[in-house]
């Protein structure tokens, strides 16, 4: 092919200020010139320029006369074509089913996953009637369901270079995905190969990405169960699958005061990041359209101006995104529509306001906080303190290839489910176990940041809260570090000293020195690298495991017991999963 050139001015400028993975994965995609390219760059990396600058070149080339993109959702397909534009490639994202041919003024089409489906036929004539490009964005969506997968590859499997994009190469279920290479594993598993990855870890030691600081809320939750049984639990604490979806739908109750507390927390978070970026926005991920509208009242309230609402029946919603996107507004409230794709850099404080437990969302959701636009911008997502979505806080930065498991799977229950609808639930919608909410409270639990645990437990508003809620807007991943240790240290020296005041005379007790419980700390931390080297996993994740199987509070608060009980089981992990 030759040295690959660019197809306008617009481009020939670009090329040279690609990022760094940029010029890489351009140079590698050449080199290869495969038919298939499979890229995993984390969301906020940039994968739609590098993407758009391969299509301009190989235009250039008379490699490809017609591009047509697939996305996720009518909005990204504007997204596209905005984007398209700008590096002088035009793009129609208001293509329809019904129209057959492209307008003649445009090089190439956005459609939906979804507008393919429902009429393969169409797409593959178009595909064959000239050497097309087709780039596929969040590929994972092409295995959503059984049909769509046979749809995508009936519709693009003439076309001349297929280029697959995603963030999160990952799916929930065994739903494999078209035009992914797999390779067969040791287990009878196949792992998706992927030709170029970029992921989060990189992105952050480049700059490319944001921080993400995790803050994490506990409280009691109290419930009444559908048999009249009445419940009292603490988020996070372990407990059955059914009781953490109880007590997680409990905390999301907009009448309760676990939600109410976290948001006044965000919007305090908000109000000090935009003292280093004055147009921050927030987001709130809600669970359904009901819980959106009553988190939009209770933020009215709390910030004093009214919050976008975007629901994913509302006609408008693609505007919405939009004119938010280019305001100065502080609050959008979505229902889950808004976790992929949607580019909107000035998000810097989440609420996961959503008991979505899977990973793939989870990852998405996060991605809309992590696109940096000068060094040194964090962002904060504030969570449950519920283990799974610890767990996912933990791994933020491991790398993720799609898995499909040797299953056993009925052909009628794989139709049945390419044909329903898909809504992705939340997970206690799942469970359709009624039950009523009663009360919840909030405490403020925990920082997660690089895979490391900060912050003493304590009550929402109290002063060692406003100690990470006012961490400063604007820090490079390594300050960020510093200061949490920090605020950690001064916390925990104040509560010492509160500590060491006389107290009146009680039973005598076996006391434990600050000296004799740093060095049980120590010791467990040790243990834990260790298990890390050993196993790969973040120490975060191992912790988190330790402090579910054994009980009790975070490190820092742990007492010796309960820090000698987890130097025990790791031990025994040691010795019992050789």
């Amino acid at each position: 092919m030759g040295e690959p050139q660019s197809a306008s001015p617009v481009l020939d400028n670009l090329i040279p200020s690609l990022r760094g993975w940029q010029k890489a994965a351009y140079a590698e995609y050449f080199k290869a010139t495969k038919r298939d390219f499979l890229l995993v760059a984390t969301p906020g990396a940039g994968k739609t320029t590098w993407a758009l600058t391969v299509a301009g070149a190989l235009l250039a080339q008379r490699e490809i006369v017609g591009i047509t993109i697939v996305t996720p959702t009518e909005h990204l397909k504007y997204q596209w074509a905005a984007a398209a534009q700008r590096l002088g490639i035009a793009i129609d994202p208001s293509y329809r089913n019904a129209q057959g041919k492209a307008g003649a003024d445009f090089q190439g089409v956005a459609v939906t996953y979804a507008q393919v489906a429902a009429h393969p036929a169409l797409h593959r004539a178009r595909t064959e009637s000239r050497r097309t490009l087709v780039i596929f964005d969040e590929v994972h969506h092409a295995g959503d369901a059984l049909s769509w997968g046979e749809a995508v590859r009936e519709a693009f499997e003439p076309a001349r270079r297929r280029l697959a994009l995603t963030g999160t190469p990952f799916r929930s279920d065994a739903n494999p995905i078209p035009f992914v290479t797999y390779v067969p594993e040791a287990d009878g598993s196949k792992r998706s190969a992927s030709d170029y990855v970029y992921g989060y870890g990189p992105a952050l030691a480049d700059g490319v990405v944001r921080p993400v600081i995790f803050l994490a809320y506990s409280g009691e939750m109290h419930w009444r169960t559908r048999a009249g049984d009445e419940i009292t639990a603490t988020l996070g604490t372990p407990m059955t699958k059914d009781q953490i979806a109880q007590a997680w739908r409990t905390a999301l109750d907009p009448s309760g005061e676990w939600i109410t507390r976290v948001l006044e927390a965000a919007d305090k978070r908000l109000t000090e990041v935009r003292r280093a970026m004055p147009d921050a926005g927030g987001l709130v991920i809600a669970g359904d359209h009901e819980t959106a509208r009553a988190y939009a009242g209770l933020l009215r309230r709390i910030s004093g101006e009214r919050p976008v609402v975007v629901l994913s029946d509302d006609p408008t919603a693609s505007r919405k995104i939009s004119a938010f996107a280019g305001s100065t507004a502080r609050w959008m409230v979505a229902v889950r529509m808004v976790s992929e794709g949607v580019d909107v850099p000035r998000l810097a404080v989440g609420v996961y306001a959503t008991s979505v437990s899977t990973a793939l969302f989870f990852a998405q959701a996060v991605g809309r906080f992590v696109r940096v636009r000068q060094r040194g911008e964090t962002a904060s997502v504030f969570v449950p303190s519920v283990p799974v979505l610890l767990g996912f806080a933990a791994e933020l930065e491991a790398e993720r290839d799609h898995v499909v498991r040797a299953l056993n799977r009925d052909p009628e229950a794989e139709l049945e489910d390419a044909q329903r609808e898909r809504n992705t639930p939340d997970d206690f919608e799942v469970f359709g176990a009624r039950f009523e909410a009663l009360k919840a409270s909030a405490t403020f639990d925990r920082v997660l940041f690089d895979g490391g645990e900060f912050g003493t437990a304590t009550d929402a508003g109290s002063p060692e809260e406003d100690d990470y809620l006012g961490l400063p807007g604007l820090l490079d991943p390594d300050m960020v570090s510093t200061l949490l240790r920090k605020r950690q240290a001064a916390q925990l020296a104040t509560r010492s000293q509160a500590q060491a005041k006389p107290a009146p005379a009680t039973p005598a007790t076996e006391t434990v020195s600050r000296e004799q419980l740093a060095v049980l700390r120590k010791e467990l931390n040790g243990l834990v690298g260790a298990w890390s080297h050993r196993t790969g996993q973040p120490h975060g994740v191992i912790h988190n495991e330790l402090r579910q199987t054994c009980g009790g509070p975070a490190l820092p608060q742990a007492s010796a017991e309960q820090i000698k009980a987890r130097i025990e089981k790791i031990r025994q992990w040691a010795l019992s999963r050789r």
